[in-house]
Order: structure tokens, then C-alpha cells, then sequence
């Protein structure tokens, strides 16, 4: 597969990743839970018949340090809200997943107008304490793969340093990931976005992974209720919370046949 387009915007001062690649209409991604120091084979599956723009959430890999400034839910909104206007997803159909599916489900929510058809995967937001997420970071380093992905090796596979990578940076760009995450969505993962669910008029694909080990399957059922378009809810049989690593394939078919 060739690597994607690298392009480069300013947001809020900092030099900001967008990856290109693909034909056909435009379909923005977000990155989930450690962002995406590498282009992945879900997003190649997306970009045989989608134009797929994934631009980089503030403090993820390629975001730099966009998010030290952003201190508060509405300081992260309006900046997602710039990163799609940047990248030219403005009115365009949106995926996301995990932290970056809640991201997605927000903007969809503020303006309903910037974006077409929503796709979430196992997305952040909600807290039931009857039933409660698992925080990812209380857990110890060696534990997080597995938690995030049914098969940790792909999760680890995901996080390798690269060939060539500088030796310091690359793990502190994956450190700073979940500090960027952490600011908004710490403590466990919850941003009460049950609020907001009500203004969400697209159309919504809802994905959880079969074998998600941090957000709760009853969470999409929640979701589904909330949100006021027409909803649909998938089960990804042998994935985790990030499904679109476990199973590529399987996911990127999902949101492909919603979005038709």
C-alpha cells in the first residue's frame, strides 16, 4: 500500500498533521485512545472507495502540543471544530473512534450542519457507576494493550518505534497522547455528553467491539437512545475497544455500507 498525502495546518499556533489519501467522497477520521503514530490498514480499507482525511486530535501524534492550551471542554470543541475546518471536512461524513469518537459525537451535537453521516466507535463521554468504564490510565503501562485490543500484539505493533525514529521523541509523542486524552476525558472517561446526545441530527453508526475491556456494551444502548437521528448498533465479533486495529476489515465494511 503507498503512504497517504502529508499535509500540514496551523492550529492555534502549532503545526498540525492532516493525512490524505484515497478517491471518491470525503470521509474524515479520528484517532482513538494513543493516537496514530502510523497510517493503519483500516484506514487503506476506507480509502478504496472514500477520500479519507484523518487530521491529527491536538497533543496526539502529529498534533505537537496543541492541547496544552486547551484547558476546558469548550476550549477542545472549538478547536476540533477549526482542525475540520482546516482539513476540509467541513460537512463531511465523520468517523471516529474511541476518545475521538466522542470528539466526533460533540461537533456533530454544537453543529449539526458540519457533518454528514457520523460513524462512532466505542466512543468516551458517558459514566454509569452501576456499570462503570475502565480507566485506562490507572492501569500499569503493561496492561493497556490488552485492554485496548483483543490481540495486544496489535496494539503494540501500532506503538513500535519505526526504523529510523528518533530514539527520545517517539516515546514521549506516545506519553504526551495520553496526557492530551487525559485532559479532557480524565477522570474515567467522562464528559456527561448524555446532554448533548439530543442534538445529534445525523444519521449514526454505533460500533462496539464483542470484546471491549474498557467501555461497557450497555453504553451503546445509551447512545442509541440519546441521540435524535436514526441510529444503528454493531457488535465486531472478535475485537476490542479499538476495533478498527483488531479487525480492520470488518469495521472499515460497517461504516463503509452505512455510509452507501
Amino acid at each position: 500500500m503507498s503512504d497517504p498525502e502529508t499535509l500540514t495546518i496551523d492550529l492555534n499556533g502549532y503545526a498540525t498533521r492532516v493525512w490524505r489519501k484515497g478517491s471518491g467522497p470525503v470521509l474524515g477520521y479520528l484517532a482513538g485512545f494513543g493516537g496514530l503514530p502510523r497510517w493503519m490498514p483500516f484506514l487503506d480499507e476506507l480509502a478504496k472507495s472514500r477520500t479519507v482525511i484523518v487530521p491529527s486530535v491536538p497533543g496526539f501524534p502529529g498534533g505537537d502540543r496543541g492541547h496544552a492550551i486547551l484547558d476546558s471542554h469548550l476550549d477542545w470543541m472549538l478547536a476540533m471544530r477549526q482542525l475540520l475546518e482546516k482539513s476540509g471536512l467541513d460537512g463531511a461524513d465523520l468517523a471516529g473512534s474511541s476518545v475521538g469518537a466522542s470528539l466526533a459525537a460533540d461537533v456533530a451535537a454544537l453543529w449539526p450542519a458540519s457533518v454528514g453521516k457520523l460513524a462512532l466507535i466505542a466512543p468516551f463521554g458517558l459514566f454509569d457507576e452501576k456499570d462503570p468504564p475502565t480507566d485506562p490510565w490507572a492501569q500499569r503501562a503493561d496492561r493497556v494493550p490488552g485492554l485496548l485490543c483483543a490481540d495486544p500484539e496489535v496494539y503494540k505493533g501500532m506503538k513500535a518505534a519505526p526504523e529510523g525514529a528518533n530514539s527520545i521523541e517517539w516515546p514521549i509523542e506516545q506519553v504526551r497522547a495520553s496526557e492530551a486524552a487525559a485532559r479532557i476525558f480524565w477522570p474515567l472517561g467522562n464528559t456527561r455528553i448524555e446532554k448533548r446526545l439530543g442534538l445529534i441530527k445525523a444519521p449514526t453508526l454505533l460500533l462496539w467491539g464483542e470484546q471491549d475491556q474498557i467501555m461497557p456494551r450497555s453504553y451503546a444502548d445509551v447512545f442509541a437512545k440519546g441521540i435524535a437521528g436514526p441510529t444503528t448498533v454493531r457488535t465486531i465479533a472478535g475485537a476490542g475497544h479499538l476495533a478498527e486495529l483488531d479487525k480492520p476489515a470488518e469495521v472499515a465494511r460497517a461504516i463503509l455500507d452505512f455510509l452507501g
